[in-house]
């Protein structure tokens, strides 16, 4: 097979055009979770601390010259992202879990057929 005809058939399997909708996906999540930690997080609960540090933003937080409002920022976008991530893996196992259905006895062509194989036995070991 040709190298064209090989990557067409690898670049167009299911998998690597889901994997490529949840990059995308991800990263546009990730923009929504940097802007839901910069401007509604940031400002609401971490002003009381950025003022008593004497900062006017996160990234301007700093600890005996190190600067540490980025990472600080960055902790906070981890957590919101793997708190959502949670919550829709969770979302999802519970629409996906199926009832567990305790299996079907033998049909009567099987109930049948083990009759005549226990017949079969006991008249080969007489």
């Amino acid at each position: 097979m040709g190298f064209i005809k090989e990557f067409k058939a690898f670049a167009f399997k299911g998998n690597v055009l889901d994997l490529a909708v949840g990059v995308i996906i991800g990263a546009a999540f990730g923009k929504i979770v940097t802007s839901l930690v910069e401007d509604v997080v940031t400002p609401l609960l971490l002003n009381p601390a950025l003022k008593a540090a004497g900062a006017e933003n996160i990234s301007k937080l700093t600890w005996n010259g190190v600067a540490y409002g980025n990472f600080l920022s960055a902790v906070i976008s981890f957590l919101c992202i793997a708190m959502v991530l949670f919550w829709i893996i969770k979302g999802a196992n519970k629409i996906s879990k199926k009832e567990e259905v305790a299996p079907a006895g033998p049909t009567e062509d099987q109930k049948l057929l083990a009759e005549i194989r226990d017949l079969l036995k006991s008249k080969n070991t007489l």
